[in-house]
């Protein structure tokens, strides 16, 4: 099932660190002792991130009565970021990974394929992770119901 390499659940959460919106630095350890909604995307302001990213923002406050933090991260850049969050009113943290570092370790920069062009690029995955352990792993999400069936994963951790 899948590539054995691929970090999933019952591993630890690779360790990470990366500029956000706004210019500070987030890192994996400065989350430590939480539960950490980890989600990569390809590209600000496009459909289907914008619809993901919205939907996050729209159940930030019950994520956070679930004990989660929210953290989108793309290869986009910090300026990029902080357009896609200031014209869409997002309210979760956006990473930039524009060296890649962070979608290798978690193995979502992958060959993809379209109108038969085979292209590299980040597979839309989440990862809820308590406590340095990924927790649930979801790859190759469609958008459509994602949102509230993480935050259904976070609340039952919580319990």
């Amino acid at each position: 099932m899948g590539d054995p390499t691929l970090v999933g659940e019952g591993d630890a959460a690779p360790d990470f660190s990366g500029p956000r919106d706004g210019g500070e630095t987030l890192s994996a350890a400065e989350l430590s002792g939480g539960t950490v909604v980890l989600y990569f995307y390809p590209k600000d302001d496009t459909s289907g991130c914008t619809r993901e990213a919205i939907e996050f923002t729209e159940h930030l406050e019950a994520f956070k009565a679930a004990g989660a933090m929210i953290v989108g991260v793309s290869k986009d850049s910090v300026k990029k970021h902080d357009k896609f969050r200031d014209k869409h009113g997002l309210g979760v943290a956006l990473v930039s990974d524009e060296a890649g570092d962070i979608c290798e370790r978690y193995g979502v920069w992958v060959e993809k394929s379209m109108y038969g062009k085979k292209y590299m690029g980040v597979e839309r995955s989440t990862f809820l992770i308590r406590d340095g352990v990924i927790r649930k792993a979801w790859r190759k999400v469609s958008v459509p119901g994602h949102v509230a069936e993480v935050l259904e994963a976070a609340q039952a951790l919580q319990g």
